[in-house]
């Protein structure tokens, strides 16, 4: 996303931070969960306790599922607001959405293009154990958690393999958006 951010005219959202933001105090989503899961979720200063919510949702996939019902259309309802804002925008081009869950919390109706960053498993085993210290059965159970590669390649655009060189994969990302009409 950096290379993006640097070369394009363009806004780019990690669903995962905007996640956060609209869990914040103040907020419908918090108000939400907070009712859902009570005040025991809450850190002293109000906000909260990312940690102590993901204990309980991911011992409960009932839970899982309800807070997915809040979290996921309050982000979109917030990157929909920043879509429109971008598009009275003559500085914005493009606008990215990075997301683990594009497919699943239905994305597909909200973007143009869904682009698949692929790389082969034992790449991202190598990478999961040097970049986070995972287990092999950590990163085992992330991996079958997650959809299959043909499922992602049948509801994507366009495919990155990530699995060499950052550059080659820069070159990949190069090379599409410059089949678009505007320049660099």
């Amino acid at each position: 996303m950096n290379f993006i951010r640097k070369h394009y005219k363009c806004e780019i959202y990690l669903a995962d931070e905007v996640a956060h933001l609209v869990k914040e105090p103040g907020t419908r989503c918090y108000d939400e969960l907070v009712t859902l899961m009570g005040r025991g979720i809450l850190q002293e200063n109000g906000f909260i306790d990312k940690a102590k919510m993901a204990r309980r949702i991911f011992e409960d996939e009932q839970l899982l599922e309800q807070v997915n019902a809040i979290v996921h259309p309050a982000v979109q309802v917030y990157l929909m607001e920043r879509l429109k804002e971008a598009g009275d925008n003559p500085r914005v081009e493009l606008f990215f959405v990075e997301a683990a869950l594009l497919i699943e919390a239905g994305y597909e109706d909200l973007v143009d293009e869904l682009w698949y960053v692929y790389a082969d498993a034992e790449v991202r085993r190598r990478r999961l154990r040097a970049s986070r210290g995972y287990s092999e059965e950590k990163i085992t159970a992330i991996m079958d958690s997650q959809l299959s590669e043909e499922e992602f390649r049948a509801h994507c655009d366009f495919v990155i393999d990530n699995s060499g060189t950052l550059e080659e994969s820069m070159k990949q990302i190069k090379d599409k958006l410059e089949a678009y009409t505007w320049q660099e």
